[in-house]
C-alpha cells in the first residue's frame, strides 16, 4: 500500500482490496472513536488501557503502518526512479493491477442490474473527469499541508483513486516527497495529523456504505477504478508513442500483473 500510494495514479486502496484486507481496514479505522481519552482524563489508567485495546486493533495496525512506513522511507526513490526511467513498463504493471482488481470486484457482485450499471458509470465518469484536471498552484504553508493531508488520505483508502494524484492536483506532491526524503519533520507531522483526522471521519462513511449499500458501493468502486485507467494509459502512450515494438513489452508486463493478481485471488480467495 505504501509503494502504491507514492505513485500518482495508483491507489493504496486497490492494493488493500487485492490482498483482502480492505473491509478489515475500513472497519478497523471506523471503530476508533477516542473513547479511551475519557478514562485517561479521569486518571483511570486501567480503564484507558482496556478502552484503547477495545477500540484500536493493534495486531492489524502495527504491521500495516510499519509496512507502509518502511515503503515510504525505502521505496520512494525506487518508485520515482522506475517512473522516470522505466515509465511505460511501470505504469503497464499498475494498469494490469487496476484492471485485475476491477475484475475481482465485478466477480463479487451478486447481480448485474440497472442500478449497479448506473453507479458504475457514475464512478467511471467522475473519476475520468477528476484525473483529467490540471494541477493547481498552491503555497506550502502548514495549513495547506494539513488540509492536503485530510483530502489525500480519503483517496488513499478508495480503490482506484490515487491520494498521490490528489496531492499532485493540490500542488503538494513534489514538496511532500522532498520533505519525506529530507526528513522535514514539521511538515511530515502536520501532514500526518491532517491525514489521521481525515481518515477517521471518512472511514465511518465508507464503512456504513459497505455494510448497508454494498452492491452499489462496489459497483461505484468498479467504475472508479475503470475511470482511473486513464492515468497509466496516458503515461504509457506518451512514453511509447504507439510504437508497436515498444508497446509489446508493456502489454506483456500488464498481462503478468493481471495474471498475478487473478491467480492470488483464485488461489487464496482473500476477499470475503
Amino acid at each position: 500500500m505504501g509503494s502504491a500510494d507514492i505513485v500518482p495514479g495508483v491507489s493504496g486502496g486497490t492494493i488493500a482490496l487485492i490482498t483482502g484486507i480492505y473491509a478489515h481496514l475500513v472497519e478497523a479505522i471506523s471503530k476508533i472513536r477516542f473513547g479511551f481519552v475519557k478514562p485517561l482524563l479521569k486518571g483511570d489508567f486501567n480503564g484507558f488501557v482496556t478502552q484503547l485495546f477495545d477500540e484500536i486493533d493493534f495486531k492489524f495496525f502495527i504491521p500495516l503502518i510499519l509496512g507502509i512506513g518502511v515503503a515510504f522511507l525505502t521505496l520512494a526513490k525506487v518508485v520515482t526512479y522506475c517512473m522516470d526511467v522505466h515509465t511505460a513498463l511501470t505504469y503497464s504493471f499498475f494498469l494490469g493491477l487496476i484492471i485485475a482488481s476491477a475484475v475481482i470486484l465485478f466477480k463479487k457482485l451478486n447481480e448485474i442490474n440497472l442500478k449497479n450499471i448506473v453507479f458504475a458509470l457514475i464512478g467511471a465518469v467522475l473519476t475520468f473527469i477528476f484525473v483529467s484536471l490540471n494541477p493547481i498552484a498552491a503555497n506550502h504553508s502548514l495549513l495547506v499541508i494539513f488540509i492536503s493531508g485530510m483530502i489525500a488520505i480519503c483517496a488513499m483508502i478508495l480503490p482506484g483513486i490515487s491520494g498521490s494524484f490528489l496531492l499532485l492536483l493540490l500542488g503538494q506532491y513534489k514538496y511532500m516527497l522532498n520533505a519525506l526524503h529530507q526528513f522535514h519533520f514539521t511538515e511530515i507531522i502536520v501532514f500526518v495529523v491532517g491525514a489521521l483526522i481525515g481518515i477517521l471521519g471518512f472511514s465511518k462513511i465508507l464503512n456504513y456504505l459497505l455494510k448497508n449499500h454494498e452492491e452499489v458501493t462496489m459497483a461505484f468502486l468498479i467504475g472508479v477504478m475503470l475511470g482511473s485507467l486513464k492515468v497509466p494509459g496516458v503515461e504509457i502512450i506518451n512514453s511509447v508513442s504507439l510504437n508497436v515494438a515498444a508497446l509489446l513489452p508493456c502489454v506483456i508486463v500488464a498481462i503478468i500483473a493481471f495474471a498475478l493478481i487473478i491467480v492470488l485471488e483464485t488461489r487464496f480467495d482473500y476477499i470475503e
